[in-house]
This record gives structure tokens, sequence and C-alpha cells, in this order.
């Protein structure tokens, strides 16, 4: 199972940070790592969990402070090695609540590690419930251009395109070469355009986790291979559930079926000039990660240590016998096919000795521990 233990970086990858005073002995909380989730369901702990719960329980994040101007208490582990911090949903609240959180003096996050981690939908053509998706492109797919296909040109294939064009799809996207050309951007950190609307998650880092699980086995239930069989033509939304690499499009829009699924495609290609390919779908990612480079530039926080973890919860469109009506209303937000498997997939296991079922091995040996310091 992709296990992600907040505890040392891997031997090699990052240098020392030093020895670690007890978090409650100092004046200021300065986290190795900060887990970002968006929603929770009820209580933090003891209930039906949602994406922090299971964090909370298993890594002992039993402290709770309250921060002005978030939607959510934060929690703390003892000895302030490791914070959670609850910021959905949609894409504007979680850019409030992390810019609440980076300017609260309470906490020092410059060197800290970053896991945002989330329950998303995946494309049945991409991958099966279950699984888990390093993200290396966060795409938005709101601030943009749409009319109504009722009443768009024939030939167009959707109403969507670009806030500075007249058609889908329209060429040049933008200046060959030019800084807003992802083609050009630099593979050794974050990258951001103007508009905000692509993100570039730190290459390196993303490789770095992808290499340490991508051979892990992910839970798989009964109900996921069910959903997953109803998916003729599709391999692998009838295989097992994998770990993987792909590009998250965030829309505050919860949007269904097969037409949509199509468009998403299309508009990660295009917006990133070739270089991404989708991967899962969400609502929030967008507003996450502009936040992070905002307080990167106020000198806050440094979006080269975070990384973008989906996992799916739900396919995002309809199987062959099925309207996307139907498909759409047959799953409900917190009880979707793969809820559960898409939640112990993004965190499994607690503390040293592990609370919980982690002890599934990859091909490649041992599963290892995703360890960020």
């Amino acid at each position: 199972m992709v296990r992600l233990r907040v505890v040392a970086l891997t031997a090699g990858f990052a240098a020392s940070v030093g020895c670690c005073a007890a978090a409650q002995q100092q004046d200021v909380i300065r986290p190795k790592v900060v887990i970002v989730a968006y929603f929770e369901v009820g209580k933090d702990t003891g209930d039906r969990p949602g994406e922090a719960q299971l964090w909370v329980e298993r890594d002992h994040l039993d402290r709770v402070i309250d921060v002005p101007g978030m939607t959510h208490a934060v929690r703390v582990k003892a000895d302030g090695s490791e914070i959670l911090a609850v910021v959905g949903p949609g894409q504007i609240r979680p850019a409030a609540n992390l810019m609440a959180l980076g300017f609260d003096k309470r906490f020092d996050l410059r060197e800290s590690y970053w896991l945002i981690n989330g329950i998303a939908g995946v494309s049945p053509e991409d991958g099966a419930l279950g699984s888990a998706f390093w993200t290396d492109y966060v795409v938005n797919g709101d601030l943009l251009h749409f009319i109504d296909p009722r009443e768009m040109p024939a030939d167009w294939r959707d109403g969507y395109y670009a806030i500075d064009k007249s058609r889908p799809e329209e060429q040049p996207r933008v200046a060959a070469e030019s800084a807003e050309d992802v083609r050009t951007w630099p593979k050794d950190e974050a990258q951001i355009n103007w508009r905000g609307t692509v993100v570039q998650m730190n290459p390196v880092l993303l490789q770095w986790a992808y290499g340490m699980t991508k051979e892990m086995k992910l839970p798989q239930t009964e109900a996921t291979r069910t959903s997953g069989a109803k998916y003729k033509g599709f391999a692998k939304a009838q295989a097992a559930p994998v770990v993987s690499v792909g590009a998250n499009i965030a829309t505050e829009t919860f949007w269904h079926g097969a037409k949509m699924d199509e468009w998403a495609h299309r508009w990660v290609v295009y917006e990133t000039d070739g270089r991404a390919r989708m991967g899962t779908t969400s609502m929030n990612d967008s507003g996450a990660m502009v936040a992070l480079y905002a307080l990167t530039k106020a000198g806050r926080a440094d979006w080269n240590r975070a990384l973008l973890l989906r996992t799916a919860s739900n396919f995002d469109r309809q199987p062959e016998g099925m309207t996307a009506e139907q498909s759409a209303n047959s799953e409900k937000h917190a009880g979707f096919t793969g809820y559960e498997a898409s939640l112990e997939a993004g965190v499994c296991g607690g503390g040293q000795g592990g609370e919980g079922d982690c002890g599934g091995r990859g091909t490649g040996g041992e599963v290892g521990e995703v360890a960020v310091r």
C-alpha cells in the first residue's frame, strides 16, 4: 500500500536539517511536514473519516490550534514535527486558508515539506478506483471562456476555449519559446504561468516520491473491482490499482460524463503544450498551489518542497449502458465506490509500530516509508 509516513527523508535525497527539539518547548512550531487535506466529514477523530481523520488518528496529531482566518483547526503532533491543515472545499477556500496558516507567526514553514493529499475522480482511460497519482502538473479548468453547446458553432467539439482566444484549442496557444511555453520550463523546480492556471510541481521531488512508491500494492475491494468491470474496453479501469504520475485538472464544478471527460483530457494537453496527460480530476489544487507560490514569494514557505498525491475514489464518466445522469447520481460525496480504498491508498499505518493493515509489499521489495523531512 502507499505508505506515507512523515518521519525522515530517505538518506541521500536531502541534507540533514539538524536535531529536533520538542516543539512544545519552542515559541514557534517548525514542522518537518505539513499535511494538507481538503475536507473532513464530521469530527477529526472517532467517526466516518474524511481526508484528514486517518492522518490525525494514526500519526497522533492530538494538539489542536485555532488559526485566525482558517475554517478548520490545525492538528499538531506533540513534538511539533508534523501538522495537518484541512483547507477546502473548492479553489478559493484552500488559498485563503493556506495564506492564513502561512502568515500565522506561531508556525515557521520555511523549511517544511508539504504533502497535499486528497481523493479524486479518475477517467477509466487512466486508472482503476484506488489508484494513486503523483501530480506533475495542476491545470485550472475554471478560468476560461464557455459557450453553451446548444449555441456553439457546429464544428466545435465543446464550448470551452482559452480566455484570450476565440475558439477551442486555437494555436499558437502562446508564443513559442516564451516564458509561458510550458515546453521551455526547467525540469528541476516548480513553475507557474502568469495567470496561475498551470503549475508544474517540482519534478525532482516528484520523481523521488514516485520511485519510492511505484511498486507498492494498493488496496482493492470487491466493490471497486465490480465497478471497474463495467467499463468494457478500458483496460486500466479493469486492472488492479497502481501508483502513477499524471496531471490534475482542478475545477470548482463537479462535472461528470463522457463528453466532459474528453474535454478534460484535451484541455490538459492544450494548456501544458503537450507536456502533460490527465491523471485525476478534483476541485482544489489550483487554489492551493497558487497560495503556496505566494507564500514562497513572501518568504513564508517553499513550494519546491511540495508533493501532491491524488487517489481515485470515483470514475469521472459513465460506463456503457448508463447515462451520465444515472452514473453521476449513483455516487455520493463521502460515499463513492472507491472512497475507503482511496483514503487508505493515500495514508496507511501510523507511528513507528503501525496501526492498521500496512503489510503490503511491492515487486521491488519491502514496502518502504515515504518520509519527508
